[in-house]
């Protein structure tokens, strides 16, 4: 059974926080005219120096952000493969929205909790965005990530894929592409609540669709329709679920019972495991969208589970 701190965030915070107001079509299509006259500023909170080391770089034209433990940590982890860890991590907010308050706080604990380096493209937006340009230059990331990782040009050995939402999408997406350049795989993909399908998804079970307080059907298939721009949004690149998954690195996956997006979770661990790609999933019952993001008790094992999963293969 949820925590009751869980239940209380389901049933009050969420909706007053907006809900699925915030996810209904009109609001979908509202965002994206307002990025195109006033593109979106990505900044981190101010707390955020407080708790890890940050720095900004430059991969496309896009901030990247990246985010290490503070030297105590650091020095505490020698000699710990685990502190020889980069994560490619990217945000969800349904490729409308910038990353929240509660991706930072997600990000900063896994830098201290694997420790870690987070790696953290602000990708662009819909409409400035859109998947045929943005995933191609997402592998480019990952890809010289991953050579300069397994060529000991950086301190990091291991590099670990991670998304939530459309961020779990989108990475789910770049993998094939980078693999299909010929480059390395990265130790493992983990993905909290993946957006895999952009196409229009068949109707979920009616339970779902009410007890989902933050996402809409309506709104899902606008953004995704936005997001694949000129492109079938059944193409790959926008609904990797549709592509070929064999070949793809160890995935792990968390997704809440109470997800419009569970759906997605289900089928691609079904056909991650038909393809012979190995599979961590991890179904919480009565959570909600993207519970590992929420200061709820659950999220504190997920947080654990999303650590181990980064360290070492499960």
């Amino acid at each position: 059974m949820p925590s009751l701190t869980a239940r209380f965030v389901e049933s009050v915070a969420l909706p007053v926080a907006g809900g699925g107001r915030e996810w209904s079509a009109e609001a979908v299509r509202a965002r994206p005219a307002a990025e195109a006259t006033h593109p979106t500023v990505a900044r981190p909170p101010r707390w955020l120096p407080r708790a890890v080391r940050h720095s900004v770089t430059d991969h496309a034209g896009w901030p990247v952000h990246e985010l290490s433990p503070k030297p105590l940590v650091a020095r505490a982890a020698v000699g710990d493969p685990a502190a020889e860890v980069t994560v490619l991590y990217l945000h969800g907010g349904g490729y409308i929205s910038e990353a929240l308050p509660w991706h930072w706080y997600l990000m900063a604990r896994l830098a201290r909790l694997v420790p870690a380096r987070l790696v953290v493209p602000m990708y662009p937006l819909v409409p400035r965005g859109a998947a045929a340009r943005v995933v191609p230059l997402v592998a480019d990331l990952l890809t010289r990530l991953v050579t300069r990782a397994r060529a000991g040009a950086t301190p990091a050995g291991r590099v670990v894929l991670m998304g939530d939402s459309a961020g779990g999408g989108l990475a789910l997406a770049a993998a094939p592409v980078a693999r299909a350049r010929g480059a390395a795989p990265p130790a493992r993909i983990a993905l909290i609540a993946p957006w895999a399908a952009v196409a229009r998804p068949p109707p979920p079970p009616p339970a779902l669709d009410r007890l989902d307080r933050l996402l809409t059907v309506e709104g899902l298939v606008e953004a995704g329709r936005r997001w694949a721009g000129a492109l079938d949004p059944a193409d790959p690149l926008a609904s990797p679920l549709n592509g070929t998954l064999a070949g793809l690195a160890p995935l792990t996956v968390l997704c809440g019972t109470h997800d419009l997006l569970l759906p997605d979770s289900r089928r691609l661990a079904e056909r991650a495991a038909a393809s012979g790609v190995e599979i961590d999933y991890h179904e919480a019952p009565g959570l909600p969208h993207a519970y590992p993001l929420f200061p709820i008790p659950e999220a504190r094992r997920a947080r654990a589970t999303l650590a181990a999963a980064v360290r070492a293969p499960i």
